[in-house]
């Protein structure tokens, strides 16, 4: 692809342990790798934290419920060519134990001649960890990425032969995995990347070509209990790739009354984001965020709109009754 930069604290220390071990993991991943890697290639997300099954299949079936997210990016306002994304994800437990969960997952994303859609299931298994609640899930993902290149989008001041022959629906299989360790709904931690294959399309004389590489995603979270109707959650996500730079983002959000969500977020070198998100019913929430650049490319933009909308089913196909979990 064409580069483009609910809950208590527990209280066992058994459950923190677990917590601060996947932190420990994730936070010498992006260390040692962070010499080694250096524009990303996957979409981005200000809305991580709700958005996680696009990148960790392991988070199907981990609400307990079936769980329907549609988003939409619109990056770069203003900038010809910028990138633009559309995602709907859906996944739910099956079987009465709900430990094996699954998942369907399509994007479509643009950027200047370029246009990529993908399209995977999910699949995922939760094993119990402890006796506190402490669950982890592995997660295999699967499907099919369809790209096309117009080259005559582009406004080239001298003819290149090398952009003459455009690429047209160019499949490509998807294949990836993840983990994902949580505490009921206090904390979690994963480690995934949605696609291990590393894909070269070349054109059909061989001149030009795209490259997909494999990108790495640690991700961690924990709610914090400031009142009875206040709860704080900081959150991480590390995003990895080859010849990339590490794109880090953190955020920090608050919960009044189940209902009303704010927060910050700031992505490492790139943008700071406001966020918010209601939840409108035991079923719907919907959510905004705002990204303002912190680079030189920011005095030709307006700056980045993200929306989404999440729709959740209990158990019995009723409105969902319980507590809205953080994460």
């Amino acid at each position: 692809m064409i580069n483009k930069n609910d809950n208590s604290v527990p209280n066992n220390s058994l459950s923190g342990t677990y917590f601060m071990f996947l932190v420990s993991i994730i936070i010498w991943t992006v260390f040692l790798n962070g010499n080694k890697v250096y524009a990303q290639q996957d979409s981005q997300y200000t809305h991580y934290m709700y958005n996680t099954q696009v990148i960790n299949p392991a988070y199907a079936g981990s609400r307990g419920q079936l769980t329907a997210l549609a988003l939409y990016r619109n990056q770069w306002v203003g900038l010809d060519g910028a990138p633009k994304t559309l995602n709907f994800g859906v996944h739910s437990p099956l079987g009465l134990s709900q430990r094996l969960g699954l998942g369907l997952n399509f994007f479509k994303d643009e950027i200047g001649p370029a246009d990529e859609s993908n399209i995977a299931a999910d699949v995922s298994y939760t094993i119990p960890v402890s006796d506190g609640g402490t669950q982890l899930a592995f997660g295999l993902k699967g499907g099919i990425n369809i790209l096309n290149v117009d080259y005559t989008k582009l406004n080239l001041e001298v003819p290149d032969g090398a952009f003459q022959n455009n690429i047209r629906n160019r499949l490509t299989p998807v294949i990836g995995l993840g983990f994902f360790l949580y505490h009921s709904d206090v904390w979690y931690a994963g480690i995934s990347t949605p696609n291990v294959l590393k894909t070269t399309h070349y054109d059909d004389v061989k001149v030009s070509n795209v490259t997909e590489k494999m990108h790495l995603y640690a991700t961690a979270g924990y709610v914090f209990d400031l009142s009875s109707s206040t709860k704080f959650k900081p959150a991480v996500m590390a995003k990895m790739v080859s010849g990339a730079p590490l794109a880090l983002d953190v955020s920090a959000n608050f919960l009044f009354n189940e209902k009303f969500t704010i927060g910050a977020a700031y992505r490492w070198s790139a943008a700071v984001s406001g966020l918010v998100g209601f939840q409108i019913s035991d079923s719907i929430m919907i959510g905004y965020a705002y990204d303002y650049g912190l680079q030189e490319l920011a005095n030709y933009n307006s700056g980045s709109h993200e929306v989404f909308l999440r729709f959740e089913l209990g158990s019995g196909g009723q409105p969902s009754l319980i507590i809205p979990r953080f994460f």
